[in-house]
């Protein structure tokens, strides 16, 4: 379980996420959505450690991130909004720095390593340098470092961009099997129809304010997800 406590983080006088409080339950994919600039990415900054916080907590398996950030990190992975990695790297050799970070044996690896790459189609260019990629292809290399190390936590920003459909396809197809062995799946994203048939719950945020926070069924009730973000996009 994930629970956000009360957390606010400032910059300078402004808040760039006030108060927020909700948690992510074992076996949810949990859709976080909001604008741009309502403060998804602070906040997931946040949960995996990158950004400290001003005010209240956030518990990973019930530790602090705070307290326990090394504990807290080796159960997660985190993929940013924009595939940031050693770009003079082969690919094959920043995943396995990844590994190595999380004592990956060798067996686990390759045959993760394997796996992925082969649904990603990615398996002829590991050996390419990652600066001759096209962003879709980076995006793909965080995405099997990410889950070469078989995390607890898979928590996202913005996933799908720049990815081909059926990258995404494949990709849904991952993060429902891995909720089926109760693992969690924390992304922020603008594709709401996606959000909508693949997640069990969401939250929505404005102005880094929790407006909305529930199943999805509870959320959207009659209408579409789409279609109730916009309305309350639209209240003041």
């Amino acid at each position: 379980m994930i629970e956000i406590k009360n957390v606010t983080k400032k910059y300078g006088d402004k808040k760039a996420v006030d108060n927020v409080s909700f948690k992510v339950n074992d076996g949810d994919i949990f859709a976080f959505i909001g604008h741009n600039g309502a403060g998804k990415t602070t906040l997931i900054k946040a949960m995996v450690g990158i950004h400290d916080f001003d005010e209240g907590d956030i518990l990973i398996d019930g530790m602090s991130i705070k307290d326990n950030p090394v504990e807290c990190k080796r159960l997660m992975a985190y993929v940013p909004d924009n595939p940031e990695t050693y770009e003079h790297m082969k690919a094959i050799d920043y995943i396995n720095f990844i590994c190595d970070m999380y004592d990956v044996d060798t067996g686990t690896r390759e045959k993760n390593i394997k796996k992925y790459a082969k649904l990603f189609e990615m398996e002829d260019k590991l050996n390419d340098t990652i600066d001759s990629y096209s962003h879709g292809m980076k995006q793909k290399i965080v995405l099997i470092s990410a889950l070469a190390h078989n995390p607890k936590y898979l928590i996202m920003d913005e996933p799908f961009v720049g990815l081909d459909p059926k990258a995404v396809f494949d990709m849904k197809e991952i993060l429902n099997e891995m909720v089926k062995d109760k693992k969690v799946v924390f992304y922020s994203t603008h594709i709401l129809d996606v959000a909508e048939k693949l997640c069990s719950r969401v939250a929505i945020i404005k102005e880094g304010k929790l407006i909305k926070s529930g199943s999805m069924k509870e959320i959207k009730g009659d209408k579409s997800l789409e279609k109730v973000f916009m309305e309350l996009e639209e209240t003041k």
